[in-house]
């Protein structure tokens, strides 16, 4: 079996879109996790093409690219879930306003299907009120926006230090 073969055995990716208040923390925690190949800070769900006027709607969010054969989504669901208040409406620490809600965002239904069960098991489902949609306009962020906090560690971010490396392998 050629590397090529190989490598597609034992990679299969799949992208998500995690909005959980600020998007410089997401960020920090989602790029550290098992199984994650990627992230890019963004915004989605949006109701213009550019994030220019106040947001328009759009959240802060995530775009995470992941192995499944490495970790699986409900995994990731469950980590967002270590740095999210899942009941808390439009705010996350002291980042408040209708960017900072939280939110699963996905193009494949089966993504969304599959959060919705994942929240639906929480004993406290009834009460969590983080949005699972499909992924519309989703716009990616400037690049000082990248890595925000890998790059400016002394930046405010809503997530405690101690989650955020929790993961961290370097």
């Amino acid at each position: 079996m050629n590397k090529q073969a190989m490598k597609n055995e034992t990679t299969q990716l799949e992208t998500l879109y995690f909005a959980g208040g600020c998007l410089w923390g997401v960020q920090e925690f989602m790029k550290h996790l098992p199984g994650v190949v990627s992230t890019e800070a963004g915004r989605a769900n949006g109701t213009s093409q550019t994030t220019d006027s106040k947001y328009d709607g759009y959240a802060e969010c995530v775009k995470v690219t992941f192995n499944t054969n490495a970790v699986t989504l409900t995994q990731l669901i469950e980590y967002f879930f270590e740095i999210i208040d899942p009941y808390s409406i439009n705010k996350q620490g002291n980042d408040v306003g209708e960017k900072y809600r939280t939110g699963i965002y996905s193009r494949q239904q089966s993504h969304l299907m599959l959060a919705r069960q994942t929240i639906q098991s929480r004993a406290d489902a009834d009460k969590v009120v983080v949005e699972i949609l499909p992924l519309s306009n989703y716009v990616k962020s400037d690049d000082e926006h990248q890595d925000r906090l890998s790059n400016n560690p002394n930046d405010y971010c809503h997530i405690p230090k101690s989650i955020l490396h929790k993961y961290k392998k370097d």
